[in-house]
């Protein structure tokens, strides 16, 4: 990887066939997770009807899940085990001239890089395919189910690009004051070490205040689409309990692949500033408003 610039894409670039595999795995882990409560609907609905072909079409998807599942867990934990020893060698390399406690800082932001693609790239794709498969089930099931979730996601995107930049100058700001950690430790002054704490405190309470504000009007959209959907099938359509239970259990999964959403996008805002200030050639470049 060029030792000028580190960013989650040149760890990508730098590392394609060993992320691409874990990429892979993770898709056919998600895909067959995604499509087990449509098999349970049809299972259910076959019991019912004194049949047990379903039963064992749902057996053998389960069975596959678990093979691939423990594969992947085998083989990521090396993976980015390896990428993790580079990318720190690197970022080292290119803070070298700052001081101790500025890199100190800087390496342990670097590590949420290569922790971003080991933990937070599955679950995005995760709620990607969860938020497709979802959305294509409500469609077969109902057409009315499915616009109903779509437009659910509008709204809450909406809400959410009403906090971006707060999320980002924030984290900004809790960055920065994390970087002066080592010096303080390093002056020995008691009074000192004790108003850095209480200034992080005051800063992580801001970033929880925003979250939960955000989270809370994510929610109530998503909720309110929960109980749509659930109007609609018991009242609008003729269902069976196969049908019902995919309907419910489908809306919940769109309603937690849509959660993730909002949460993905802070933390890449987090990995953006943190990226730019890695990055900088000295502590001056990152000054936040």
């Amino acid at each position: 990887m060029s030792s000028t610039m580190i960013s989650v894409g040149k760890i990508f670039n730098a590392h394609k066939p060993a992320i691409s595999l874990n990429i892979l795995l993770c898709v056919i882990e998600i895909a067959l997770t995604a499509l087990i409560p449509l098999f349970i609907g049809f299972t259910i609905d076959g019991l019912l009807a004194g049949k047990s072909q379903e039963l064992m079409i749902l057996v053998t998807i389960l069975v596959f899940l678990v093979v691939v599942s423990v594969i992947r867990r085998f083989y990521d934990t090396r993976a980015y085990g390896k990428i993790r020893v580079g990318v720190m060698a690197d970022l080292a390399k290119l803070n070298c001239h700052l001081p101790v406690s500025t890199l100190n800082a800087r390496l342990e932001m670097g590590r949420e890089l290569v922790d971003f693609l080991e933990h937070k790239l599955p679950e995005i794709l995760n709620a990607g395919v969860q938020f497709i498969v979802s959305l294509a089930v409500l469609y077969f099931l109902n057409p009315m189910l499915s616009a109903t979730a779509f437009i659910a996601a509008l709204l809450m995107m909406l809400i959410y690009s009403a906090f971006h930049r707060d999320f980002y100058q924030a984290n900004g700001a809790y960055n920065q004051q994390a970087e002066r950690q080592v010096a303080i430790l390093a002056e020995g002054s008691s009074v000192n070490l004790r108003n850095h704490f209480t200034r992080l405190k005051k800063l992580e309470i801001n970033l929880s205040d925003r979250e939960a504000v955000l989270y809370g009007g994510v929610f109530i959209v998503l909720l309110a689409m929960v109980v749509s959907n659930l109007w609609y099938a018991t009242s609008q359509m003729a269902i069976t309990a196969g049908t019902i239970f995919s309907i419910v259990s489908y809306s919940w999964e769109f309603v937690e692949a849509a959660i993730v959403l909002p949460v993905t996008l802070q933390s890449w805002a987090r990995l953006s500033e943190i990226t730019k200030r890695i990055n900088s050639i000295s502590k001056g470049d990152l000054d936040v408003d």
